[in-house]
């Protein structure tokens, strides 16, 4: 067979084979599909120079070459000092090798890498294959527990949802602020690519309409990768590595897609202290909201993956009336558990920059609904009925499946925004379908994540009831 005939499904077998080896020489997976990165961009500047006969992006003594020569110890070293080089160059190449550290410490299976990349004509491959390759290895890794990268990984169905809902135009700005792998940004590319065939509007979406940033290199690096193998920034990445919340953004997209990180602040990062947020916070997800609805241009649509205590925490109402006074929060989908790394309650919360909220319709796609990442995984088609009855020409179907007289376990829901600010602490958590038996199909392990989290959530009631006892000096009998 050809090289460059070789299938999607069997050279990702091969890179994931690979991976297996490298593993039970004590190499993450994780680490294994960054070294990946920085060896087959290596190949692919080679193969544009001999094929292209474009000149070398890398710099004189780091090119391919240069590797495929050396074994031993002589190519462990000559590979690390490629790696710091590249990670002080600037553009596009400094990006993919953000902080590279070389992590397979064994000569031998990194020449096997090297071997492996070097059977295969990269550049031969069409450019969707190409993307598919490295989209699918990702996946795969997000899927592996022990690789801990599901965090970077947003289930694929559901990011493709999100943007049959928004429907971005060509010509529109898109921003993740906290993009992972990029697959929120790769999905709008691809709705919007065959919008036009023109040049100057192709130029733009290809160089200039997307943005992303991460805090994590490792996490820049495969982003910044998976674009470039799409054809997106192939001169300028349009991933940044840095803490998006440290600091006012500088652009204001028309468009935000994003499922930022849950939970509090990593230790060691920089306090937050931004005069433009409306409260002061140390729960991310509230901290991501708010700089999202303060980038986000007058007009601008944004989708958002949330979890389940944006909608009724105490410490974010103001965020919430804010919401629903400042911004039309049109529609919250409620997602079902087993379908993120972690068994987390989340929703989508949609809305526009610039005009009041009239109503909120929801839809619970949550109530006896079970998904798991193995057996079950969430794809696209479980989420039709939400997106056909989600765009405006649509608002009929809604309408029919609304009626709780005659439809009362109907998924669609719409409340009013006055009846909405007037609910205690302006709690957005609505449910109105009759569960089923919440107990069926739950396995062991989910039920223990049920009760750790009704545990922490009544452990931190607890403690902010004992903090007000305190600041009151009330003493317990």
């Amino acid at each position: 067979m050809a090289k460059n005939a070789t299938s999607e499904q069997s050279l990702i077998k091969k890179v994931w084979n690979m991976a297996t080896v490298l593993a039970g020489q004590g190499v993450g997976f994780t680490d294994y599909i960054t070294q990946l990165t920085y060896l087959l961009f290596l190949k692919m500047d080679e193969e544009n120079v001999e094929l292209f006969d474009e000149e070398s992006a890398i710099p004189e003594g780091c090119t391919w070459n240069s590797l495929r020569e050396l074994d031993g110890m002589d190519l462990l070293d000559h590979y690390e000092e490629i790696l710091k080089r590249l990670s002080q160059e600037e553009g596009l190449i400094g990006t993919i090798y953000t902080k590279a550290v070389n992590k397979i410490e064994q000569p031998v299976y990194l020449k096997k890498v090297i071997t492996m990349i070097d059977e295969e004509d990269w550049l031969g491959m069409d450019v969707d294959v190409k993307g598919a390759i490295y989209e699918g290895i990702l996946e795969k890794n997000g899927q592996d527990k022990k690789s801990g990268a599901g965090q970077y990984f947003t289930p694929r169905p559901l990011i493709k949802a999100m943007v049959d809902c928004i429907r971005p135009k060509i010509g529109e700005t898109v921003c993740d602020p906290a993009c992972g792998t990029g697959g929120f940004l790769l999905a709008a590319y691809d709705f919007m690519k065959p919008q036009s065939q023109d040049k100057t509007k192709r130029d733009f979406l290809r160089d200039k309409a997307l943005h992303g940033s991460d805090n994590t290199p490792l996490v820049v690096t495969l982003a910044s990768m998976n674009l470039y193998l799409h054809g997106v920034g192939t001169e300028r990445s349009p991933i940044v590595c840095e803490d998006s919340l440290e600091k006012e953004s500088a652009i204001n997209p028309d468009i935000i897609l994003a499922n930022p990180p849950f939970g509090t602040r990593a230790a060691g990062s920089v306090e937050i202290n931004r005069p433009d947020f409306y409260i002061d916070s140390k729960n991310n997800q509230l901290n991501f909201l708010q700089h999202m609805m303060l980038m986000l241009r007058q007009g601008g649509r944004a989708a958002v993956v949330l979890p389940d205590n944006v909608l009724f925490e105490g410490s974010g109402e103001p965020i919430r009336r804010r919401l629903l006074k400042d911004f039309n929060l049109h529609t919250i989908l409620r997602l079902p558990t087993g379908i993120f790394y972690a068994n987390v309650k989340a929703n989508v919360l949609f809305f526009i920059k610039g005009e009041p909220t009239k109503e909120t319709w929801y839809y619970d796609y949550r109530t006896d609904v079970k998904h798991t990442l193995a057996t079950n995984p969430l794809q696209r088609h479980h989420l039709d009925d939400f997106v056909v009855c989600y765009n405006a020409e649509n608002l009929s179907a809604r309408k029919e499946t609304y009626d709780a007289v005659t439809n009362p376990n109907g998924r669609w829901r719409k409340y009013d925004a006055e009846e909405l600010l007037g609910r205690d602490k302006t709690s957005l958590d609505i449910t109105w379908i009759r569960q089923g038996n919440d107990m069926e199909d739950v396995s062991l392990a989910e039920l223990m994540a049920d009760i750790k989290e009704k545990s922490n959530n009544i452990a931190s009631a607890v403690s902010k009831l004992e903090e007000l006892f305190a600041q009151l000096n009330i003493k317990e009998d």
